[in-house]
């Protein structure tokens, strides 16, 4: 059973939107860049500076 303000939200446009808790009780990715995606899936990757030796 999903509860509001736990699992999901309504935003001002009316949509459902999953939070990060929700996607961590699923328990994977669905790979569809969701905003509260705990796995960073389709957020731009940070670089590591390269060090020199």
């Amino acid at each position: 059973m999903l509860t509001e303000g736990i699992d999901y939200y309504i935003n001002d446009d009316g949509n459902y939107v999953f939070t990060r808790e929700y996607h961590l009780k699923r328990g994977y990715c669905c790979k569809n860049k969701c905003l509260h995606c705990p796995w960073n899936f389709g957020k731009p990757k940070t670089s590591k500076p390269i060090k020199n030796k």
